[in-house]
């Protein structure tokens, strides 16, 4: 019975990390279901991007009030789980805060771990007086009725209690250390657990421990659940800030890929030397689709995306069509493609790695193309977003499909087109007549 704890402790450490890494599996085959593209290009860059933007916050702070609670939630939670080391050595090897022979450092450590978990609790009360009292538009658009608004909430929900249970652990602790209780070495700083004590006054050591163990249990196995909560949720961008910014887009962003296809087509109708009645050699590869319809003709970076989305709504605030009251929201796109490709991985799965075509696409079932084409392809929504990702190119890679594989732009962008070919400019006039004007 002595070492019981231990024992729960390891199966309920190997299993909440082992169905987590099972997650992470399940994360990377589905992002690996886009089609290759080539990121390896400025290196030095890219890292600097990572370090700014997810590690640095710099997107962030755009935002003061918002970026710096922000901040204050990030490293804090961070930095506070520093000690979840201490907690996963304290219960495999049946210790109690093994690093106190750090002495001061270790006060230290403590002391400022506590002064963090409250400024945590004070920025998530913050945040959630944002969302649920002030409601600020952002945060009430259509897209985020349903589990989005749950989820932000469950967040800081959990993140509070958390907190409130790191602080409640420590100020059992340290009553337990005042009162000499055996096993508890007297150690570390309480700047902030100290004021619960009066809860505490007249309970017996017994009944201290129990509060004490109950509270540390409940923190480590809530730290356990929590993580493998963030596959469910929008949370899991704290995993993939990381990867998502390196692999950002490093060009200019007015910049457009090329389809290759289409300028292989292009180089084979401009060498003199090439036969255009050919057939296709023998054994050649089908032409690959323009554009994309579903989540596997997009790259996996923009799936990768996807998964990435915080769900802040920065991109749909500052999107010049969404205020304008069309339907577009950048968020939207993003959310769609991120369901879409759970559906999809779902599929997978019930069908034993095997995709079974179900009669849904992102295209239509998900995406209207209205949404589409309200996009002025503006910028605004990737320059906003924190975590540099681009619902402009799922955008445009739907929009390529629609033109080039259905022949269904709008009629003003199929004049425009017309007009191209036939005049060489936008506009309905031959070339002849452009200078008319000039005359009048």
């Amino acid at each position: 019975m002595e070492y019981l704890p231990n024992i729960l402790f390891v199966v309920a450490l190997i299993a909440g990390i082992g169905f987590f890494t099972k997650n992470i599996k399940k994360l990377s085959r589905n992002i690996k279901l886009g089609k290759d593209v080539d990121v390896s290009d400025n290196k030095p860059q890219r890292w600097k991007n990572m370090v700014r933007i997810a590690l640095g916050q710099t997107k962030m702070v755009v935002r003061p009030v918002a970026g710096l609670m922000h901040i204050l939630v990030y490293v804090g939670f961070i930095i506070i789980n520093i000690e979840v080391l201490e907690i996963i050595i304290d219960g495999v090897l049946g210790t109690h805060r093994i690093f106190a022979p750090l002495g001061a450092l270790y006060d230290f450590l403590i002391g400022s771990f506590e002064v963090l978990a409250l400024l945590v609790i004070l920025a998530v009360v913050i945040f959630w007086i944002r969302r649920n009292i002030i409601k600020l538009q952002r945060f009430v658009k259509p897209e985020m009725k349903g589990w989005p608004e749950k989820d932000g909430n469950m967040i800081l929900y959990i993140e509070f209690v958390l907190m409130l249970l790191f602080l409640t652990m420590n100020a059992a602790d340290f009553q337990l250390q005042q009162l000499n209780a055996p096993h508890y070495t007297k150690a570390g700083a309480f700047p902030i657990s100290q004021f619960l004590l009066p809860i505490f006054d007249g309970i017996s050591v017994s009944s201290l421990i129990l509060v004490e163990r109950t509270a540390w249990w409940l923190h480590i196995l809530g730290i356990l659940a929590f993580l493998n909560y963030l596959y469910y949720s929008k949370h899991l961008h704290i995993l993939l800030a990381f990867p998502n910014t390196y692999y950002g887009k490093v060009k200019p962003q007015g910049q457009f890929n090329n389809l290759d296809a289409v300028t292989n087509e292009v180089k084979l109708m401009m060498d003199p030397s090439a036969d255009p009645y050919a057939a296709p050699a023998e054994g050649a590869p089908e032409p690959e689709k323009f554009g994309a319809s579903d989540v596997m003709d997009l790259n996996w970076v923009q799936l990768l995306n996807a998964y990435t989305c915080t769900e802040c709504g920065r991109c749909t605030s500052e999107c010049p069509a969404n205020q304008t009251g069309k339907k577009l929201s950048p968020r939207k796109i993003m959310m769609d493609t991120r369901d879409r490709l759970e559906e999809v991985g779902k599929n997978i799965d019930t069908n034993k790695g095997e995709f079974v075509p179900d009669g849904k696409q992102l295209l239509d079932d998900y995406i209207s193309r209205e949404e589409l084409w309200a996009c002025t392809t503006c910028n605004a929504c990737v320059q906003a977003c924190p975590v540099s990702i681009d619902p402009l190119s799922i955008i445009v890679e739907m929009r390529r499909y629609l033109v080039m594989e259905q022949s269904a732009a709008p009629t003003e962008l199929n004049n425009m087109m017309s007009n191209i070919e036939n005049n060489g400019a936008p506009w309905p006039y031959n070339q002849m007549d452009r200078l008319n004007w000039v005359n009048e």
